[in-house]
């Protein structure tokens, strides 16, 4: 077998120019309108689009997501990380070779051109081929319009290929050996896979919409640090004096609901680079969990997806959720998954910044939804330590969220998105700690998990309680405060609060029984010191950022 030594963008778009019926550039009206003829979804009551997909595809597939290995781009990425699964060249070529041999025979393609980022300079063009009008109306939701003063980007002339087939499937044979075998000793017919250096996505064989966003996600995060910005998985909001604020953190530690400040237009919810000039959301919209969703709740969110419109004018998605005869939709039910989903168009809420961008941030978050009840409720960092809770990334995971999880478990994600970050990790922390000095941004963790005890024993933080701590470090407010260091965490303690008790910012206050409080904590510290030398053992981390790791 010889690896494809000639363009393969071009041959991607030799195939679209001799197709009979590739639609490119289609208006949203005629995806949603073939959404629904070609019954990829169904409009429910309220003029949104439902759609189920297959069991293995109610969510990401990691273990069947890989990168190419190249010669040229193999020294940029940590392979140590398990989120990096190589691939070798071949494998690749063969894998694009069957995807189009698969597009040739489709009916219809359907072709949008669209960009990553909301800051022209760093916008990524990138063109997806699909045969399903409803990955189209996903794309739309989520990449945004090219714009007029695209030739100015950094990427003009580099943009990127996205290939989708989320119902056709690897032929098992001829890949045994060469992808995932699965437990039962049968090789896996998924396959999630991205070259940097061919600037090549495919998704083979995934359903979930958020393959292709989170693939698209990696692609940025891998090329802008190369260009001086730093990528980061996080929310962000302007307040109405200007000032930035970024929200990082794991799913169940509230960044969702922390950033839809009634008195802070949203930026993004989910993926942002910050440049020399600001910060910019990479997205055009957002997708949101369902799971459990509430109007009185979530308010934006909710209308955001559930609002009363032509289905023509709607095309919010909603993947995975109970939809009843009558059209109506119960988000309660979990039977087919906890991973209910629904994408839609930034546009559809309305405390937004439209332009979507912003200055350097003056604020970041660091949030932790910490189920020992051991990390302060709000603490300050400087840059060493800043740049080792990025590393660490932080949260518990609790009983009952997965099979087999008994008790909290602490759980860490470099830079609050591990399987999203391929490039060596030094990179990213480096970045931050730069931009911290250069644009003096301070850096808070706040802890939206338990007070007076471990989950099951203590309760969880009230939210007024978060956000009056999220507020005071947002508007600088702790620039007047005493700070006491916890040495232990080697985080700083802020003594008061506005409209925060004082009693329950250390604490080891909240628990009766002390030396329960020791115990517990000095074990959270010890989890901490293994899991930084299970990650970082094989990196020449500086000295001064493993000093301010727990239990060193």
């Amino acid at each position: 077998m010889k690896v494809i030594e000639h363009n393969m963008i071009e041959e991607v778009n030799t195939i679209i120019e001799k197709h009979n019926n590739a639609i490119i550039n289609p208006k949203r009206e005629l995806l949603i309108e073939k959404s629904i003829d070609n019954k990829e979804a169904v409009c429910t009551k309220n003029g949104s689009l439902a759609t189920w997909t297959p069991a293995h595809s109610t969510g990401r597939s990691p273990k069947d997501t890989y990168i190419v290995k190249n010669e040229e781009s193999q020294h940029n990425i940590d392979w140590s990380s398990p989120n990096n699964i190589a691939m070798n060249s071949q494998t690749f070529a063969d894998i694009f070779e069957d995807a189009l041999a698969t597009i040739e025979t489709k009916k219809e393609l359907y072709i949008t051109d669209r960009v990553i980022g909301a800051d022209a300079r760093y916008a990524l063009p990138v063109r997806t081929i699909t045969d399903k009008a409803l990955s189209q109306v996903f794309i739309d939701n989520m990449f945004r319009a090219i714009p007029e003063d695209i030739a100015k980007s950094v990427f003009a002339d580099r943009g990127f290929t996205l290939i989708a087939l989320p119902h056709d499937y690897l032929n098992t044979e001829k890949y045994e050996g060469r992808v995932r075998q699965l437990p039962n000793g049968k090789t896996s017919d998924i396959c999630v896979t991205v070259d940097f250096d061919r600037r090549i996505g495919i998704v083979y064989g995934s359903a979930y919409m958020g393959a292709m966003k989170k693939l698209m996600f990696t692609v940025m995060n891998y090329y802008l640090p190369s260009e001086g910005v730093l990528p980061l998985h996080c929310s962000a909001n302007e307040g109405k004096d200007g000032d930035s604020a970024l929200l990082l953190g794991l799913s169940g530690t509230g960044k969702t609901t922390l950033s839809a400040d009634p008195e802070r237009a949203l930026l993004g919810d989910d993926e942002h680079g910050w440049s020399e000039d600001g910060i910019f959301n990479f997205e055009n919209g957002c997708y949101a969990k369902m799971i459990d969703m509430e109007e009185k709740n979530e308010p934006e969110i909710y209308d955001a997806v559930m609002h009363n419109d032509n289905y023509l004018n709607h095309g919010a998605i909603i993947e995975n959720a109970m939809i009843y005869p009558n059209g109506e939709l119960d988000f309660f039910d979990t039977r087919y998954t906890q991973n209910s989903r629904a994408s839609y168009p930034l546009k559809f809420l309305k405390n937004i910044k439209k332009c979507s961008t912003s200055k350097n941030p003056n604020t970041i978050l660091f949030l932790t939804a910490d189920a020992y009840g051991v990390l302060p409720p709000v603490s300050k960092l400087n840059k060493e330590q800043a740049m080792l809770w990025f590393l660490m990334g932080y949260t518990s995971k609790l009983a009952g969220t997965e099979t087999g999880v008994t008790e909290p478990q602490a759980t860490f994600s470099r830079f609050f998105g591990q399987p999203f970050m391929p490039c060596n990790p030094n990179v990213y922390a480096e970045m931050l700690g730069e931009k911290m000095d250069k644009h003096n941004t301070e850096v808070y963790l706040i802890n939206t998990g338990w007070s007076g005890g471990s989950y099951g024993t203590g309760s969880r933080i009230k939210l007024r309680y978060t956000r009056a701590m999220v507020e005071a470090a947002m508007k600088n407010k702790f620039s007047a405060v005493k700070f006491v260091e916890d040495k232990r965490f080697h985080v700083n303690i802020p003594t008061e609060c506005e409209n925060v008790p004082n009693e329950i910012l250390n604490p080891i206050n909240t628990w009766e029984d002390k030396e329960a409080y020791n115990k517990t904590a000095d074990m959270l510290a010890e989890k901490f010191s293994k899991a930084f030398d299970n990650a970082y053992s094989s990196h020449d981390i500086n000295i001064d950022i493993i000093k301010e790791c727990p239990g060193k």
